[in-house]
């Protein structure tokens, strides 16, 4: 065993260890990356061949924590890791987006990336590593690969840029993003920020691509000290008929690019002028040429159309759906669409649309996060739906896929920052957004349609918030055109997919995925100029349907109080095995949680009545409230005693009325004037300062006669 090891230290002095050559030592190439007690294991493995008929690259990346990096065992049934986490995938889609466009074009073998969490230090999170692991592993195989990147978290901590903070740390940042590069450019940024400038960002990235580029230069040195990694194997994944190509460029280019220029507003419209180009050349091929080229076919009709569209975008200045490069194509929003759901609203741009409800639950609604990085429990939760029939499509329904939840979290990460205290809304909030139409930017379409139905379900939001999704085509003439609201298709042959997230004073999530080389930190702030203006635009359309969060929740929602209470009273509202919690429960048809925290006792309670949650919380107050010695109180009589009563005379409180103190006059039997169950008014005279026992009187408020000695 012969372990080979690269150190280097972060800007701020924190250690980064790479070792390869001691663990997993079958796979096409593996490392240990470690910072702090935080350890990733990394291999990746590739098929020597690819298999036949395939044009793509077949890549998977799986991210996997561990559950005894942590110390701890699943809390699943089967007591096992199982089927990836949403931030596990969530993770594998960031390093898989940061990998797949550094491998070359016409490399098809299938490609398997593995990272595990093996050990966690709890203030080193694992998710700005995984990019680092997986690439320094694929770097020390013989795989072909335009790498190496890296992965870097940046936040802005009390105004300080800091590279990969700790976890505790983290929760003090108005910016948190994870930028992906090589040497060279950046490929892929995503986050959030509280309203942060473009400006803030540009700056947060470009510190991300310094650390980016010493990270890289470390994996190459790494895999200068592994023999096995040079030379890169030598592939034959593709068959290419040149002269077919050529052939087919000059029959189709002009009415693909005719088609592009006549700028047709329907997907549905174009998409069969273009397959009309396509079914005018094949008629001229022979059966023979048909089965012999086939595959090639598919494959060069494809980039001819595409390179006759971004021609015809760079030149005419105009879109595929005839639009100018920075107008947002038309939107009707309709909040409040769906009567029963506590929120809803319909928000459609062009021919996407989103529908998307809002339900307000307690807290016994809230979602376990069961993981090794974070085991916690969430209040907010956003569900994104994506049936095929939004794009007109046929596909077994299989549940929530890779896309959907990465999807999901980009919107939720938006629309987090403007939610209000858990003071001004102590509900569990579950959003959910069904895309009922696709053409480009459904992410965005959920920011902005969730927006509006939490605005519609009374949710206090602090400012609305709008999404939009931007392109970018360029030639290697150094012309370019940043496209606003993009399509689909322009999404696909676009060159960046840039997705912001924001209100009017500033950004709150994006997501950015960049395919070209080279793009200057001078056209990505274009970019961002022009999404503002976008956001702009989409926010005052928003407005015209629903400008501020209703004033109060609507009649079938369920309401929640919330009550702060000494920690000692907790006890006292449970009562023995949940005795009285239980009853109030029942006699008032409410829920009743109590939570500690901060040396508090934090009570929810949630009622669909508004008299039963008004009589639980009387309840709550009574037990939580301190008797005054003269206070005079309505009680019941719970006993009969020989000596006296005892009586309630606050929730869950008892004292005794003595016989001497029912009345002025001698009584000689308590039964005579009282029974179990009678309401009777009370004074508290004393409380023992020894027992706390509650002395109450009945006849302190009755008129004294006349000689009776005073009494107080």
């Amino acid at each position: 065993m012969n372990p080979i090891t690269k150190i280097f230290n972060l800007r701020d002095g924190r250690e980064i260890t790479i070792e390869t050559g001691k663990l997993a030592k079958q796979a096409d190439g593996s490392v240990v990356v470690r910072m702090g007690d935080t350890m990733l294991l990394a291999t990746v493995v590739a098929n020597k061949k690819a298999k036949d008929g395939v044009d793509f690259l077949p890549l998977s990346v799986d991210y996997q924590e561990k559950f005894a990096s942590a110390g701890r065992i699943p809390g699943s049934f089967q007591r096992r890791e199982s089927r990836l986490s949403d931030y596990e995938i969530l993770i594998s889609r960031l390093v898989d987006r940061a990998l797949r466009p550094c491998f070359p074009d016409d490399f098809h073998a299938d490609v398997q990336v593995a990272i595990s969490l093996i050990s966690l230090d709890e203030n080193v999170l694992p998710d700005s590593l995984a990019g680092l692991a997986a690439s320094a592993a694929i770097s020390v195989s013989n795989i072909p690969f335009n790498g190496p990147i890296s992965e870097v978290r940046v936040a802005r901590i009390n105004g300080k840029y800091i590279v990969n903070p700790g976890k505790a740390d983290l929760a003090k940042a108005d910016l948190d993003i994870l930028i992906a590069g090589s040497a060279k450019d950046i490929l892929m940024v995503e986050g959030e920020m509280k309203e942060v400038s473009e400006t803030d960002m540009i700056e947060a990235i470009k510190i991300g691509h310094e650390e980016i580029k010493v990270q890289c230069q470390v994996q190459l040195e790494l895999a200068a000290l592994v023999p096995s990694s040079s030379p890169k194997r030598e592939y034959n994944h593709e068959t290419n008929d040149w002269d077919f190509k050529e052939r087919i460029k000059k029959a189709t280019y002009d009415g693909f690019y005719a088609v592009a220029k006549e700028g047709n507003a329907s997907k549905v419209a174009r998409k069969e002028k273009f397959e009309a180009v396509r079914s005018a050349f094949e008629a001229t091929l022979t059966p023979e040429e048909m089965a012999e080229k086939g595959f090639l076919l598919g494959k060069y009709f494809h980039d001819i159309e595409k390179e006759a569209m971004r021609d015809c975008v760079l030149a005419e200045r105009r879109r595929l759906d005839g639009r100018n490069l920075n107008q947002i194509r038309p939107i009707w929003v309709e909040p409040g669409y769906l009567p029963s759901p506590h929120g809803s609203a319909v928000f459609t741009r062009g021919e996407t649309q989103s529908l998307t409800t809002v339900t307000l639950g307690n807290k016994d609604d809230e979602q376990i996060i069961d993981g090794a990085v974070y085991d916690e429990m969430s209040k907010l939760m956003l569900h994104y739906n994506f049936p095929a029939f939004s794009t007109g499509e046929v596909k077994p329904s299989r549940g929530p896929g890779r896309r959907e939840i990465g999807h999901g979290n980009l919107a939720l990460r938006g629309l987090k920052q403007m939610l209000p205290s858990l003071n001004d809304c102590p509900y569990t909030i579950r959003i959910v957004s069904d895309i009922l139409e696709s053409n480009g930017s459904s992410s965005m379409a959920t920011v902005c349609a969730g927006s509006m139905a939490l605005m519609d379900a009374g949710v206090k939001m602090k400012k609305a918030v709008s999404g939009i999704a931007m392109g970018l085509i360029t030639d290697n003439t150094g012309r370019y055109a940043v496209l606003s609201d993009i399509l689909g298709d322009e999404d696909h042959l676009g060159d960046m997919d840039f997705k912001v997230v924001g209100t009017k004073d500033g950004i709150t999530a994006c997501q950015m995925d960049i395919k070209v080389d080279g793009l200057s930190y001078q056209v990505l702030e274009e970019a961002m100029l022009q999404a503002k203006e976008g956001r702009m635009h989409i926010l005052g359309e928003m407005a015209k349907g629903i400008a501020e969060p209703r004033t109060d929740y609507k009649p079938h929602t369920p309401r929640i109080e919330q009550l702060i209470i000494e920690k000692e009273f907790i006890g006292a509202i449970i009562g023995p095995g949940g005795k009285i919690i239980q009853e109030m429960q029942r006699e008032t048809n409410t829920n009743i949680s109590i939570e500690e925290k901060d040396n508090k006792g934090y009570v929810q309670v949630y009622s669909k009545d508004k008299a039963g949650l008004d009589a639980a919380l009387r309840k709550i107050r009574g037990i939580v409230a301190v008797p005054e010695v003269g206070g005079v109180y309505d009680g019941v009589v719970k006993n009969i005693q020989a000596f006296g009563a005892f009586v309630e005379f606050m929730p869950g409180k008892d004292g005794l009325l003595h016989i001497s103190e029912l009345d002025w006059k001698r009584i000689a039997n308590v039964g005579d004037v009282l029974k179990e169950g009678d309401k009777v008014q009370v004074k508290l005279i004393e409380v023992d300062p020894k027992t706390g026992k509650y002395r109450l009187s009945k006849k302190v408020l009755m008129p004294k006669p006349e000689g009776q000695p005073t009494q107080n």
